[in-house]
């Protein structure tokens, strides 16, 4: 039985590879685009909003047209949505009459398919038959760190033998992982995503769960740790420390990954002697020294080390929270996890939002911009508490 899930879970972490993608290569070209295309940094932000609320109202439609359309349907559909809007980003900014509007119609594109992957990869890795369902969602959500990890890395190398001018070929390359992906969904198995073949708890349900509503602001809150310092990091290596793009890259962004990545690897091999609760808790403290050490650090050298231990911190705080969520409500189904990823997007757009607003303010400091963040890992060190004293049902 395990070994015909097999082709579906490879499925599955080449999804998150393509969420990645989708999610982190743009911000490698903020600085470009604002230096080719004359768009200012209050444009570039919107950029980020709209891509994560995009996927934010995608999470909330589908809790009411996945199950009836059905997972294999809509995830092809989600993978040649984000192939669309990659593509879209080396087009649509030359044909659209405003090079912004182009790449904010080449975002809303892959926003959609991106939104729908974050919805649907985590059920259908759930409903695979696996020994240990922590472990194995820790381990799926490393794959989103590996893909961020490989396009930065693969970027950075493309751009230092082909110039940064050449970034619309990279574009069209990176199309080919959603394109091949959706093919792989066609023949991969997908089982039932609730317990024995059960409908699937409602809305209204889950709303007077009083655990779901602390699940939501954890989610919210891990969305916002994670991006407010993910988003931002290429950029604050650049203009708030003064170092090389090449450079930047590789010690911000790609740093962040690999470590986030590593937190996810190592709870994915070693989950069952760890307990969740402490692992989640201990994270978020770090997550608190990590932005206070990227805000007010005055090293360079200590602020990119923040930035790395930021990524550290907050590996498990996703995954972690969807896997308290399918323990505590056994049978939380599309809605579930659809509310979760809504309330995860929702913090993806407003952590890095609230960054770019506050840094502009400031006189684009961003040190200022990720200190106001710091609110976010706080919370979800409450709501980690107040999670922990709910036994299991």
């Amino acid at each position: 039985m395990k070994d015909r899930y097999q082709k579906t879970i490879y499925a599955c972490f080449i999804g998150y590879v393509v969420q990645a993608v989708v999610n982190n290569f743009v911000p490698l070209l903020f600085i470009t685009f604002e230096d080719t295309y004359q768009i200012p940094l209050r444009q570039i932000t919107m950029l980020i909003t709209i891509n994560f609320l995009i996927q934010l109202l995608v999470d909330l439609l589908s809790a009411g047209f996945v199950d009836k359309v059905g997972y294999r349907a809509s995830i092809i559909a989600a993978h040649f949505c984000c192939a669309a809007g990659l593509a879209g980003l080396a087009i649509l900014p030359d044909v659209l009459p405003s090079a912004f509007a182009g790449l904010l119609a080449a975002v809303t594109l892959y926003a959609i398919g991106g939104g729908l992957i974050e919805v649907l990869i985590s059920p259908i890795m759930e409903s695979c038959p696996t020994d240990n369902k922590e472990k194995a969602m820790s381990l799926l959500h490393s794959f989103y760190c590996w893909g961020h990890v490989g396009v930065v890395l693969l970027s950075t190398l493309f751009f230092k033998l082909c110039k940064i001018e050449s970034w619309k070929l990279l574009t069209i390359i990176w199309v080919a992982i959603p394109l091949l992906n959706a093919l792989l969904f066609l023949k991969a198995p997908i089982a039932s995503v609730t317990a024995d073949g059960e409908p699937g708890m409602s809305m209204a349900s889950l709303f007077k769960e009083r655990v779901f509503w602390v699940l939501l602001l954890m989610m919210m809150c891990a969305g916002a740790s994670e991006q407010s310092v993910s988003q931002w990091a290429s950029t604050f290596a650049e203009k708030g420390l003064g170092v090389s793009k090449t450079l930047g890259d590789l010690a911000g962004p790609m740093a962040f990954a690999v470590l986030m990545g590593s937190a996810r690897a190592f709870y994915g091999k070693y989950g069952e002697r760890i307990d969740l609760d402490r692992f989640m808790l201990g994270s978020g403290l770090l997550c608190v020294l990590s932005y206070l050490c990227v805000s007010l650090s005055p090293s360079p050298v200590l602020s990119l080390i923040g930035c790395g231990v930021c990524g550290l911190s907050v590996g498990i705080m996703w995954p972690g929270t969807f896997s308290k969520a399918s323990a505590l409500l056994k049978n939380g189904g599309t809605a579930m996890f659809a509310l979760l990823a809504l309330a995860g997007d929702l913090g993806c757009s407003g952590g890095p939002t609230l960054v770019g607003f506050i840094s502009s303010a400031a006189s684009d400091d961003l040190k200022a911009g990720i200190l106001a963040a710091i609110v976010f890992p706080l919370l979800l060190i409450l709501g980690i508490l107040a999670v922990k004293r709910r036994p299991r049902p």
